[in-house]
Order: structure tokens, then C-alpha cells, then sequence
């Protein structure tokens, strides 16, 4: 295909697919066409879980997901039926990263952990898919989209572009850039977090698009912003910043800012045309607050998509009851927050999975084990598997191999004469 005719083709997708409704780009088509180079490499994970991950958002009344820690995490979720994974630069930095460190969550750990831990839950799909096509099931569809933390972008427009590259790569189906200052980042729900100036993460936005429209790829973009919270500034020079500037200055040189729902606002409204899904961080589960801001957005943006971090750093006993936490989920659904996430899931799931059972073990010894393996027993009425760890983890499907090599004649395959073979039926 000629260069004219394919500026025409992306032009003509730009224009006409209603996935770009709405979608705003301040480079052109010559920019992408220009930028990909020759050779069109096909990033089948990402894609396929771009376009699922869209379909679900606009045809469930909403998507909720855990944040996944690991790949096996991630495959009892799907298993558990879950329709979208969540994977949190949080834990992360917590439990995950290439350095092999334990972080807080301030963008201390190296920039393309995420788009790593990304990939292993993708191979953990492909290879879930693997034994199950071997044994003659194709019944569950294991390649949930995956949604990313791409933090603050671990710099600037250049970094959140080759960061969003890195997560395509891997398989990433979605991905979040929040308006924090890179190399202040905090948690959302830390303080001393600081702001970068609206049209620097509107930027980092754009550098994020550009990176996917170069490969191809309908990555399904979210902006965050911590302006609720955040009342520090880089820089005052930024019109739609002005409205929040108090005129003082901190010790750092930040501007201070007055914080809150209005200047949460103002930028969720300035990132909407660049992203597609507004996600605004919270310091507690507020439904009145959700739906102001969910309001304001839809006045001026009707039908923009909303996103919500259900997170585990509220203590949401204190702040709802039982009922108002049963429909919680809902109500944010029907104003809109498509997207719904318990962020540090995988975190909470796991160390507190393993101190019960350390406990009990250090008085109880094997009783206490045996009750976990009993539970496990229990739940494969309901679809669990991972009971037989032997063939969760693929040792019948690499005995398939083995004997495909060998024309049937191995003896030397590992399920068969197992100790799982013969005690767990």
C-alpha cells in the first residue's frame, strides 16, 4: 500500500469507526504514517483485547476487576469469571518489579516492570489456553483484557510514549496515565503529591495515542487525574490551572493550589477529548461525589465513559453500610463509571491468604493445611482446578509434547504414575 493510500485509510478509520467517537488528536494522519516505519508488525493480544475490552465497557451495565499480582492470579479470576483484569503499578512496586525490591508506590521501581508483568499474565493465558485446547475444551475464553498502570509515565511526552509502547507489546489491552509530577509520584491515596500543569498531562496523552495509532493498536486510554487531593502545582502558567493558584510557593518552588472537586473537574474536562475513559482518584466511597462529578463531565462530554478505583484504602464499613455497599457498583454504573477496581486485590488476597494459614500452621501444623486442601476440594464444584497443581501448570500438556516428538512411544512422561494421577481423582 502506498503512503497516500493508507494517510487515507487511517484518516477514513478516524472519521467513520465509531470507536473514535469523540476522539480528539492533535497530530495527523501523515504524523502516524510518517512515524511507523515499513514494516507492520501485528500485536494480536493488545488488539484483540482492545476491541473485547470496548465491547464490554459499552454492553455490560459495568466491568468490575481485581488487580492481579501474578499470571496464576490473573487465570483464577478468569476462571472465577471475571471478564477484564486489573494490574496495578502498586503492587507492582510492592511485590512484582524488575529490580526485585519492595516499593511504596512512587514510581521507584524500573519503567517497563509493568509492561513485564503485563506479559507473564499473558503467557499465563496462552499456556491455560494451551492445555485446555489439548484436553478438548475451549469452553472459557481465557484472554481477558488486561488494564495497565502506566503511573505518571515515568517522565515526560517521550517517556509515556515508549511506555505505552512497552505495554502493547506485552499484550496490554488498556492503559492509565495520571497528571502527577513523574519524579514526585505518590500514591493516590498518599499525600505531597504534585500536579503537572493541564496541558503537560493532556501531552502525555497524546504522546500515549500517537504511540498506539503508530502500531496499530485501538488501546483503550484512561486518564486519571489526583486533583481532588493534590494541592501542589509544578508551574502556574497553564489557563485552565490559574482558576486553582493560591499565589503561595512551597519550599521545592511547587505553586500551591486549592484542591478539591472543582479542580478535579476542570481537568477531567480538559482530558476528556484525548482519552476514553475519565477516571477521578477519591478519598473515600462517595456515591454524591461520584455523581457531581460524573455530571459534570456528561454535560459538556455526554456518554464519556468513567472509570472509578473501588479501592482498598477506604475503609468502606466505616463509611457505608451493608445495603449501600451491595449496590454500590451499580449506582456507579448507571452514572456512568463503566470501569469498576479493587487496585491492591491481589495484595490483600495473598498476604492475607498466607498469614491465616501460617498461623494455623505454627500451631496447628498439617491440620491446618488440610483444612486449605479441603476448601480447595470444595470449590471445584464451582470450577476451581488448581487442586491438581501438576496439570494447572501444564504437565499433561508438555507430556502431549513429549509424546508428539516420539510418535506415542515415551516413557518417560510426567502426569502418568504421578502421585496427582493416583490420589487426586
Amino acid at each position: 500500500m502506498t503512503r497516500d493510500l493508507e494517510v487515507a485509510r487511517i484518516r477514513k478509520d478516524w472519521s467513520d469507526h465509531p470507536r473514535w467517537k469523540g476522539v480528539k488528536r492533535p497530530y495527523s494522519a501523515e504524523d502516524v504514517c510518517r512515524l511507523r516505519g515499513t514494516l507492520v508488525i501485528e500485536y494480536t493480544l493488545a488488539r484483540r483485547g482492545a476491541e473485547k475490552l470496548w465491547q464490554l465497557l459499552w454492553e455490560e451495565p459495568f466491568v468490575n476487576a481485581l488487580g492481579a499480582l501474578t499470571g496464576n492470579q490473573a487465570l483464577q479470576q478468569v476462571k472465577a469469571g471475571l471478564k477484564a483484569i486489573y494490574l496495578s503499578g502498586w503492587q507492582v512496586a510492592a511485590d512484582a518489579n524488575l529490580s526485585g525490591e519492595m516499593y511504596p508506590d512512587q514510581s521507584l521501581y524500573p519503567a517497563n516492570s509493568v509492561p513485564a508483568v503485563v506479559r507473564r499474565i499473558n503467557n499465563t493465558f496462552i499456556r491455560a489456553d494451551q492445555i485446555h485446547h489439548a484436553e478438548g475444551k475451549d469452553d472459557i475464553d481465557w484472554f481477558a483484557p488486561v488494564v495497565a498502570d502506566a503511573e505518571a509515565g515515568f517522565g515526560g511526552v517521550l517517556n509515556a510514549f515508549e511506555l505505552m509502547k512497552s505495554m502493547i507489546e506485552a499484550g496490554a489491552s488498556g492503559v492509565h496515565f495520571e497528571d502527577q509530577l513523574a519524579s514526585a509520584k505518590k500514591c493516590g491515596h498518599m499525600g505531597g503529591k504534585v500536579l503537572v500543569p493541564t496541558q503537560e498531562a493532556v501531552q502525555k496523552l497524546a504522546a500515549a495515542r500517537l504511540a498506539a495509532d503508530i502500531m496499530g493498536v485501538p488501546t483503550v486510554l484512561f486518564a486519571r487525574t489526583d486533583a481532588e487531593a493534590a494541592n501542589l502545582l509544578t508551574s502556574d502558567f497553564d489557563e485552565n490551572d490559574k482558576p486553582f493558584c493560591t499565589g503561595e510557593r512551597t519550599a521545592e518552588g511547587y505553586y500551591r493550589v486549592i484542591n478539591g472537586i472543582q479542580q478535579a473537574i476542570s481537568r477531567g474536562l480538559a482530558y476528556a477529548p484525548f482519552a476514553d475513559l475519565i477516571w477521578c482518584e477519591t478519598g473515600k466511597p462517595d456515591l454524591a461525589f461520584a455523581r457531581q462529578f460524573a455530571e459534570a463531565i456528561h454535560k459538556q462530554y455526554p456518554g464519556k465513559l468513567l472509570a472509578y478505583n473501588c479501592s482498598p484504602s477506604f475503609n468502606w464499613k466505616k463509611n457505608l453500610d451493608d445495603a449501600s455497599i451491595a449496590r454500590f457498583q451499580r449506582e456507579l454504573g448507571a452514572m456512568g463509571y463503566k470501569f469498576q477496581f479493587i487496585t491492591l486485590a491481589g495484595f490483600h488476597s495473598l498476604n492475607f491468604g498466607m498469614f491465616e494459614l501460617a498461623r494455623g500452621y505454627a500451631t496447628e501444623n498439617m491440620s491446618a493445611y488440610v483444612r486449605l486442601q479441603q476448601a480447595e476440594f470444595a470449590a471445584e464444584a464451582h470450577g476451581y482446578t488448581a487442586t491438581k497443581h501438576q496439570r494447572e501448570v501444564g504437565t499433561g500438556y508438555f507430556d502431549e509434547v513429549t509424546q508428539a516428538v516420539q510418535a506415542g512411544r515415551s516413557s518417560v512422561t510426567a502426569l502418568t504414575g504421578s502421585t496427582e494421577e493416583e490420589q487426586f481423582v
